[in-house]
């Protein structure tokens, strides 16, 4: 199974699996199609990347009667899904640190040249 989820890698991807972690973590009762709603991605990519997270022994599933004639499940993370989605956590982190510090240095290349062209009002903005 595990060569169907390298073939498939566009569907399985860190920021859906960390998103998913993190949304369950505090909505463990969302339905799949809630979750496809609330993270923007197709209900396929949400069931594909929940039994990849099943899989790899990140989520459990329980079943539990929501009304007198209908199941649902709910999304628990284990203890091995809380331990990947921390790690993951501090590799965002370290990700979006990198890009914010790029960002600022190119901002500020671009004030410097905003200003010396005479294109910014008040610099200080």
């Amino acid at each position: 199974m595990r060569a169907v989820h390298r073939l498939n890698a566009p569907m399985f991807d860190d920021i859906t699996s960390y998103s998913l972690l993190k949304t369950l973590e505090d909505n463990p009762g969302l339905s799949q199609r809630d979750l496809s709603k609330h993270l923007g991605v197709s209900l396929g990519k949400i069931n594909f990347c929940l039994k990849a997270l099943i899989e790899k022994g990140c989520l459990k599933v329980d079943n539990f009667r929501k009304n007198d004639n209908k199941l649902a499940y709910v999304y628990l993370l284990t203890p091995h899904g809380v331990e990947h989605k921390a790690l993951m956590t501090v590799e965002f982190l370290k990700i979006k640190t990198r890009e914010y510090e790029c960002l600022r240095i190119e901002i500020e290349e671009l004030t410097r040249e905003a200003e010396q062209n005479g294109l910014l009002e008040n610099p200080h903005e």
